[in-house]
């Protein structure tokens, strides 16, 4: 047993490229509710780094289109999309846009 409370999760936050400038370190710990989406973390990381706000998500809340979003290596787009439930000890890596050339 982990001793962990049954309404918290904790997450590995991963981010890559511009938004690990933006966010100032690759990865990030934090705590959330039991429940929390995908959607819900990532409008919390726009509201805790102003640098990256309106980068994530569109104005209706999904993910910008050109963005890779993954749990635990899986995008979440072939899972539930921002609905996809995080659990305790799942990580969620945020890629930007890949320029091609």
């Amino acid at each position: 047993m982990s001793g962990e409370s049954d309404d918290a999760v904790r997450l590995e936050l991963r981010f890559f490229a511009t938004f690990r400038a933006a966010v100032g370190q690759k990865v990030l710990e934090r705590g959330f509710d039991a429940g929390t989406t995908v959607g819900e973390v990532l409008a919390a990381i726009e509201s805790e780094f102003p640098e990256v706000a309106g980068d994530i998500l569109d104005d209706e809340g999904a993910i910008k289109p050109q963005l890779s979003v993954l749990k635990n290596g899986r995008e979440v787009i072939h899972i539930d999309g921002t609905e996809t439930v995080m659990e305790d000890g799942d990580t969620l890596s945020v890629f930007p846009p890949v320029a091609g050339g």
